[in-house]
């Protein structure tokens, strides 16, 4: 009885959270996926550029429950990629690209909503070592990547 009473005191435990998860919803509300989150709350979202094929990530972290944009990285300023004076910090990338750093924006709405691209642009989140290939479960779908509630079930 001492290991599982510990558990559950540890859990109960001032300053202990739970640990944090990212939800995808299908565009209806079904649920796709959920992942579990690093420690730190932080998850990236990869893709190919459709006209360039160079690729893209955006990553956020969970600060507080709130879904926030830390950095970027573009392969290059290509159609719609850039940086914008006044939102976070570019600096060059070693294996070519830039990043865009400091961003610390938060998400509208707490919720990234996406239409989830074809094979060729790769849509996949990646949170510590799980990768999610979303453009392999919902490709041409719209779907919604938000924190994962948790209160839910209690």
């Amino acid at each position: 009885m001492g290991r599982p009473l510990w558990a559950v005191l540890f859990l109960l435990m001032p300053g202990a959270a739970p640990a944090a998860a990212l939800e995808i919803l299908r565009d209806d509300g079904e649920p796709l996926a959920e992942l579990a989150l690093p420690e730190d709350g932080s998850w990236c979202l990869d893709w190919r550029h459709s006209v360039t094929g160079g690729a893209v990530q955006d990553c956020f972290s969970l600060d507080d429950g709130r879904m926030i944009l830390q950095r970027s990285y573009l392969h290059d300023a290509a159609a719609g990629l850039g940086h914008l004076v006044g939102r976070g910090t570019q600096r060059s990338a070693p294996e070519g690209g830039y990043w865009i750093e400091d961003i610390d924006e938060p998400v509208a709405s707490n919720a990234l909503r996406l239409r989830v691209g074809a094979a060729s642009v790769g849509h996949r989140v990646t949170a510590g070592d799980t990768v999610f290939e979303l453009s392999r479960h919902a490709a041409g779908e719209r779907v919604t990547l938000r924190p994962a509630d948790a209160s839910r079930g209690n």
